[in-house]
């Protein structure tokens, strides 16, 4: 990026959608189509998504919002994200500003290794030494497994992917009876991979079966990725939390007890790494990936020890400086799947200047502990309703038939009254109608 290109668009929300669209057009170098599919007007249609799904009937969209102020390993970054949840894109550019301060995100990630399972069952007469025998002749086997896996060659294999491990893992006593699972280690490079691994386990199926003599049963892929992680983390100087009520050393210090509330209680963790998911999956669908299996691997990690718990750490420095960290899986491509045929997911990419499915795991990666601290930091001080109904306001004026000005007006009158209600404000905009 030159220094010209600045996440930092102060007003950007003030401006007009055509303003917007065209801001960001110049900022990507989109082309007139990739910007009409922003704008839903040569987007995804129906044709296109009948050959996606099955029973298509038509096509639904959701609203695309650029998240601003990211600034991540040193390059400044607009955020396309796809979500209805009102104040999430302007929470999460608020807090990409305060990190910001404090020098930006680092972010870095693991090869893309994803893991498929292969379960044998009925080995020898059923005991732990038939399996842990069977264990053995499959890893010295491990050679001859790898090198059928990639006999068949293909676009990953052409790009330096394929396999890279065999594990096995013996579970005895289960209401079924013992059984051995085996784990292929795959390198997917820039896609997701689930189709490849998905071909991989399946195409050595009958060698493991031969191998330990056993039954195969299952052979599918695992969406708890957890050799396939990302990881961000930032610092945000203390003076730029305070408020009028607290000083930044207070609400970096009650963030820090927020988090340890999701460290230690599963009922606060799982709301606290909903607000991490906001911003995460916003990002992956609008970049066209698997928001399902980006969730589940998301929340199998952080049960990974028995405790459900946050994906986030926070603490503070010896200045009274507030730093985060968080740590996932994250299974995301470039190539393949929605995002190879959907026209906003390659806008969307482009937008972001990705260069492979590890940077933009990176970004992701981001992106969630932005937003994790903008839940955090509005609940330790004004409360979490403060911000948040300001923008849901605007959706009840919408559903009682405002447009175009009257929605302002109906936002501010229900604001000042404290009654953000649909009768209220179908009140007003009678009142205001005459």
């Amino acid at each position: 990026m030159t220094n010209e290109h600045t996440s930092r668009l102060p007003g950007f929300y003030k401006r007009t959608l055509a303003e917007r669209s065209a801001v960001v057009a110049q900022w990507a170098n989109l082309t007139s189509e990739q910007q009409s599919a922003l704008l839903g007007i040569h987007g995804l249609n129906a044709a296109q998504a009948d050959n996606m799904i099955e029973n298509v009937i038509g096509v639904f969209a959701l609203p695309l919002g650029i998240a601003t102020n990211f600034l991540i390993d040193n390059a400044d970054v607009l955020i396309p994200m796809v979500i209805e949840e009102p104040s999430v894109v302007a929470a999460v550019s608020n807090a990409a500003k305060l990190f910001r301060a404090g020098g930006g995100f680092t972010t870095s990630s693991d090869e893309p290794i994803m893991i498929g399972q292969i379960q044998v069952l009925d080995i020898g007469d059923g005991s732990a030494q038939a399996v842990y025998m069977a264990a053995g002749a499959v890893m010295s086997q491990k050679t001859a497994l790898i090198s059928e896996i990639n006999r068949s060659g293909g676009s990953i294999i052409a790009r330096g992917g394929g396999g890279r491990d065999i594990q096995v893992r013996p579970i005895l006593d289960t209401p079924v009876g013992a059984m051995l699972i085996v784990h292929v280690l795959y390198d997917t490079r820039d896609a997701m991979g689930a189709n490849a691994i998905n071909t991989a386990v399946e195409q050595i199926a009958p060698m493991i079966e031969s191998i330990t003599g056993g039954r195969v049963n299952l052979r599918i892929l695992s969406n708890l990725t957890d050799q396939r992680k990302a990881r961000a983390q930032g610092m945000i100087p203390a003076s730029e939390l305070a408020t009028d009520a607290l000083s930044g050393e207070q609400v970096a210090r009650a963030v820090v007890e927020a988090g340890m509330f999701a460290q230690v209680d599963p009922y606060r963790a799982a709301t606290h790494n909903k607000g991490i998911m906001n911003g995460i999956d916003a990002v992956v669908i609008a970049t066209g990936n698997d928001w399902r299996a980006v969730e589940a691997g998301a929340h199998a990690y952080a049960a990974r020890d028995g405790h459900y718990a946050s994906l986030t750490r926070w603490w503070q420095d010896d200045d009274g400086n507030l730093h985060g960290a968080l740590e996932m899986p994250l299974a995301v491509g470039i190539v393949g799947g929605a995002t190879r045929v959907h026209p906003a997911a390659q806008a969307a990419l482009q937008i972001m200047g990705v260069t492979s499915a590890r940077h933009l795991s990176q970004i992701i990666a981001a992106v969630g502990l932005a937003q994790n601290l903008a839940a955090m930091r509005a609940l330790a001080t004004e409360g979490i309703q403060h911000g948040h109904m300001r923008m849901h306001a605007r959706q009840i004026a919408v559903a009682a038939g405002a447009v175009g000005a009257q929605v302002a007006q109906v936002v501010e009158q229900m604001i000042r009254e404290q009654n953000i209600r649909p009768e209220r404000a179908a009140q007003i905009l009678h009142m205001m109608q005459g």
